[in-house]
């Protein structure tokens, strides 16, 4: 039993919340990139001494799974010369990062001479260098030719910035301003954090609050435990299948194989031998798969923390193989393909355990990156993933609908698409549409959230475009029974209008060049749907064909609802439908 105080460790855990969003705020009103101040592609996280997480914030998973051996990694890399006022930044795979253009600064913080905890900030640079403009280069066949890779080095030392080497790192990156300006986002960020742990300590001291951390990791450590008590001892298995790449690699399965003994599991990981494409996924961002796919079927309360995590081992499966991924593999894709068909696999997996427990899967990333020179600012060199592009549908579970415009699932909800006026503000292209679409959610008692369509034109400049993820091929996975009947308009897909009308489609990542005149235009899926279709109530398939997120089509062939020319309900020929179910 806990010996701390109830009140001083409720006041404590405010605190630590408290400094956690302060720093998320400051990235958001401070970062320089739309990719920061509106998409809020960035993590944060405060861990101990230690170190161990001890609060996760609510921002993107992929992130925060891999700060676990990140932060380990990094602490281990320095050893005894971390200082006060030192400041480290890292992003590189083979050091415990997810991915590189996932830029990562960690600051430790000194009380009275004694290290007591670190603030880290974790956020995607719009570019890291390498051949193509922001970082997904498809044509790499090895990690040297996507970009810049940073082992743990320090950018300020001992209270000194080190102008050589962040000169050094930023010389390398397209769109210089862009990249110091987020980079100095993180460093406020971090900073701010400390502010309040500082203060923090000078109100309870370092044993006080060291003891109410313990708590709280305890606390953490007890919900997992709990619920995997509830859930019967054996061994179950999940497979995902992770779509063709067009590379002449055809589809490839993961497979995750859980064993539940008493309060503790054990995650094994199966995949197949790294492939020569950048889809490979390197140790840290895999367990990070990993634990999303456990959380999104634990669904504990809070706090979130390493505590979680202590009843679980995971293996990763041999070295060199897709899910552990060893130096020269090519990997940009991997924080969505194929750490997503890695999440579906360990979740799949476990609701073999549970079948209580089973939620469909959110729809995968399917989106763009795009670069050029901005003609409005004498040709400023511009580059931005946009992430609006990448908004996919959640999955339904048993109890509602998945929400509309909130995936993709390495993100689960935690991304914003932002005001596409502030998107054509930023930088020299015009939106003609961004939108919900019709038929996207998967077909269910429950019905799967709409993915979203935008259609973009650069304005007066070549455009360049990297079109990159899943979810072009298959369809998002449903659940307990949900089946569908209209893919085409469930599945994701890149466009190329030019300006004569004549499309090119893309069911594979791909490099293009958009002229003005031209759009480049998005699809992403919607997320699975939950239980059979035909049990969904009549009145709920014909609100959504009112709101346009169902179809007559979609209405008739999916839920068995007819509705006539004059978009009214045919009753007689609703119930013959439907009683073939």
């Amino acid at each position: 039993m806990s010996t701390v105080d109830p009140i001083t460790l409720a006041v404590v855990r405010g605190a630590l919340e408290t400094a956690q969003r302060e720093m998320t705020l400051t990235l958001e009103k401070t970062g320089r990139s739309s990719v920061f101040n509106l998409a809020h592609d960035y993590s944060n996280a405060l861990f101990d001494h230690l170190p161990e997480m001890i609060l996760q914030g609510q921002d993107i998973p992929i992130h925060l799974g891999s700060l676990i051996p990140a932060m380990k990694c990094v602490a281990g890399f320095f050893g005894d010369d971390i200082q006060e006022g030192d400041v480290i930044y890292h992003n590189d795979p083979a050091y415990k990062g997810s991915h590189i253009l996932d830029c990562c600064m960690y600051k430790p913080v000194f009380y009275k001479g004694e290290l007591v905890f670190w603030t880290v900030c974790k956020g995607h640079l719009t570019d890291i260098g390498g051949p193509v403009p922001a970082g997904y280069n498809p044509d790499a066949k090895e990690i040297y030719a996507e970009g810049l890779r940073i082992p743990p080095v320090k950018l300020w030392s001992r209270g000194q910035r080190r102008e050589d080497v962040i000169n050094l790192l930023l010389t390398n990156m397209r769109a210089r301003a862009y990249q110091e300006g987020d980079l100095n986002a993180q460093y406020g960020a971090c900073n701010v954090g400390e502010r309040h742990l500082l203060e923090l300590l000078d109100r309870y001291g370092v044993e006080q609050v060291r003891a109410c951390i313990a708590e709280l990791k305890d606390m953490a450590d007890r919900h997992m435990r709990a619920l995997l008590r509830d859930v019967p001892d054996g061994f179950y298995t999940g497979t995902a299948v992770l779509e063709d790449s067009g590379h002449g690699l055809g589809e490839l399965s993961i497979t995750a194989r859980v064993e539940i003994r008493g309060d503790e599991a054990h995650v094994l990981i199966e995949s197949p031998p790294q492939v020569p494409y950048f889809i490979n996924s390197y140790a840290g961002n895999s367990v990070s798969g990993v634990y999303l796919g456990l959380m999104m079927f634990a669904q504990v309360p809070p706090p979130y923390n390493e505590g979680l995590y202590r009843c679980v081992t995971v293996d990763l499966g041999p070295p060199g193989t897709l899910c552990n991924a060893q130096e020269p593999a090519p990997h940009v894709n991997s924080t969505t393909t194929p750490m997503e068909t890695l999440a579906d696999a360990v979740r799949q997996a476990l609701e073999q355990a549970a079948p209580d427990r089973v939620t469909a899967s959110w729809g995968h990333a399917s989106g763009i990156n795009i670069a050029g020179h901005d003609p409005r600012n004498g040709n400023d060199e511009y580059v931005t993933m946009v992430l609006a592009s990448i908004i996919s549908g959640a999955g339904a579970n048993k109890a509602m609908d998945g929400w509309p415009a909130c995936g993709p699932l390495c993100c689960f909800g935690a991304l914003m698409s932002g005001d596409i006026e502030l998107l054509e503000y930023s930088y020299p292209v015009l939106i003609h549409r961004y939108s919900l679409m019709t038929d996207s959610g998967g077909a269910g008692e429950f019905r799967g959230g709409s993915g979203t369509r935008i259609e973009i034109e650069p304005l007066n400049h070549a455009m360049t475009v990297v079109g990159f993820g899943e979810g072009r091929q298959l369809p998002t996975a449903g659940a307990a029974g949900a089946t569908n009947v209209l893919l085409e308009p469930k599945l994701g897909r890149l466009i190329h209008r030019k300006a004569d009308g004549e499309e090119d489609h893309f069911t594979h990542n791909a490099l293009l060049t958009a002229q003005p005149g031209e759009r480049v235009i998005n699809v992403n899926p919607g997320g699975g749907g939950y239980g059979h279709p035909f049990r969904r109530p009549v009145a709920s398939v014909l609100n959504d064909v009112l709101n346009g997120l169902v179809s007559p089509e979609g209405a008739r062939l999916e839920y068995g609802v007819v509705i006539d020319s004059n978009g009214q309900l045919d009753e007689a020929a609703t119930d013959a439908t439907r009683a073939a179910y």
